[in-house]
């Protein structure tokens, strides 16, 4: 009788397993971060008319904050981290910068693409795909810019995120970002990072405190933390106070 080899299931030896092993604690419907998640971002963005504040075809006032003051560099090469329907990645390509724009969802590439289109922009090149996996996008980008994408990963994946940064942002380059803010007003699960692997779930994403940015970021020189400001509906820029705003630098 022909013998089996027993299935040891001992298949753990780069980092990359660890993390892919993680992935899976959590339950399929939570991924939001892997490929395997697009299909719940496509339903997300299937709904135009949806009441989603981050909808709206205006850029985060942070980041006009930035280019307005001279804290980023007009033009030179930008990477848009789950850019959604473009609406930053648009701003981006007016001040000059050659724009990658990556995001797990076709759908929302297919709307951005739209708004493009709309708009007569052609220095934005869209790319659907996980922008953590190797060889979605290549580097040096001048600035790096995440609207609401870190908050959605699990603990583990700060790790890519924080090698994603490592491998692009250039030297002298700015990282700027937006994520649910802890405390009072703000938004988000403030439970500790273990909880989230014993329940399976992110809890809708992770709250950040002014803190805890700077630490996981500590390697970037903070160029300014703060609170995002509320915009109302007419103003030119979106701004809701439940986001934390980071701007940092790469040591040249």
């Amino acid at each position: 009788m022909e013998q089996t080899a027993p299935r040891t299931g001992r298949n753990i030896r780069t980092v990359e397993d660890v993390l892919t092993l993680l992935d899976g604690l959590f339950a399929p419907g939570a991924d939001r971060w892997t490929e395997g998640g697009a299909a719940w971002w496509d339903g997300f963005y299937a709904d135009r008319e949806r009441p989603v504040p981050f909808f709206v075809p205006k850029p985060d006032e942070n980041l006009a904050a930035y280019a307005e003051r001279g804290l980023l560099r007009g033009g030179g090469r930008a990477l848009d981290l789950g850019c959604g329907p473009a609406r930053n990645a648009l701003y981006l390509a007016s001040r000059g910068y050659e724009v990658d724009a990556v995001d797990l969802s076709a759908t929302a590439i297919g709307w951005a693409r739209e708004r493009a289109r709309e708009n007569d922009v052609e220095n934005i090149r869209f790319l659907c795909g996980d922008a953590f996996a190797p060889g979605t996008v290549e580097g040096p980008y001048d600035l790096v810019y995440d609207s609401g994408c870190f908050h959605h990963l699990p603990p583990h994946r700060r790790v890519s995120y924080l090698a994603l940064l490592d491998r692009v942002l250039a030297p002298g380059g700015a990282f700027a970002l937006t994520a649910f803010a802890a405390g009072e007003g703000g938004m988000g699960s403030e439970r500790p990072d273990a909880d989230f692997y014993r329940e399976g779930a992110l809890e809708g994403g992770l709250a950040y405190t002014d803190t805890s940015l700077r630490a996981i970021f500590a390697e970037y020189e903070p160029v300014e933390v703060r609170r995002m400001s509320n915009r109302p509906p007419d103003s030119p820029h979106f701004g809701e106070g439940f986001l934390w705003t980071a701007l940092f630098r790469r040591d040249a």
